[in-house]
């Protein structure tokens, strides 16, 4: 089974929906999309994951099953630099979160005061339950740090969400603290993640990322890829996000 996580196109926020940007990044990955045999289509409830979806659902005429679980990963802790207001528990100064080992583990990261007050931990396994649920759906049940397979498949699933909840889902799949995926990762957006299993003993497989961010359909139109989800390559680029 192949997994397609896809980060939607260049966000405008302040209507949830995509820039001028973004909508060209929606329609230059629709025709990467619609070259492939999708099983099954999955989309978060927000505008801007909904939007880029339409560029490849109405091409195929497909709908996607609108999942709430796929939503941005959205539990906001009291980050230690910031004292005024709440930030996204998936967004801490390098210096601040990189000295607390627990960080670094798969069965630690959660265990922080700061993620304990945030409950950042009943969000991650509502997120991994629901996940769990589908690809148990599709054959594939959680079994340890693996999979029982009960159905083998080449089944193709795309799931149209965010930075922050990709993270989560690959974080889980490859059982890895998703802090190392948040802070050491950049997925721009519109690009896609590829997951795929390997059933290297028959009846267990394991998901191996194959690749990860991948914006080639962007630079086939000569298409930059967005600035979104980076931060300044040198502190002196004023142009550049710092925050």
């Amino acid at each position: 089974m192949k997994l397609l996580i896809v980060r939607h196109g260049d966000p405008d926020y302040s209507i949830d929906s995509l820039t001028e940007k973004g909508w060209r990044e929606a329609e230059y990955l629709s025709e990467k999309l619609i070259n492939m045999e999708v099983t099954n289509f999955y989309v978060s409830p927000l505008g801007r994951a909904k939007d880029t979806a339409c560029c490849t659902l109405k091409k195929v005429n497909r709908k996607a099953e609108e999942c709430q679980w796929l939503r941005e990963f959205g539990p906001a802790i009291w980050r230690p630099d910031v004292k005024e207001y709440k930030k996204n528990a998936w967004d801490w100064l390098p210096e601040d979160w990189t000295r607390n080992e627990c960080f670094f583990h798969y069965d630690q990261w959660q265990q922080s005061e700061i993620m304990e007050e945030g409950q950042v931990k009943k969000e991650y396994d509502w997120v991994i339950q629901n996940f769990d649920q589908l690809l148990e759906k599709h054959g594939y049940v959680r079994d340890g740090h693996c999979y029982r397979v009960e159905k083998s498949n080449q089944d193709t699933l795309v799931f149209f969400c965010h930075f922050g909840v990709g993270c989560v889902l690959i974080s889980h799949l490859l059982n890895v603290s998703p802090m190392v995926l948040w802070h050491g990762t950049c997925a721009a957006p519109s690009s896609v993640t590829t997951i795929v299993t390997e059933e290297r003993r028959q009846g267990l497989a394991y998901f191996r990322m194959s690749s990860y961010g991948d914006v080639s359909h962007l630079y086939a139109h000569g298409e930059p890829p967005a600035f979104a989800a980076r931060f300044c390559e040198r502190f002196e680029n004023l142009n550049e996000r710092h925050d």
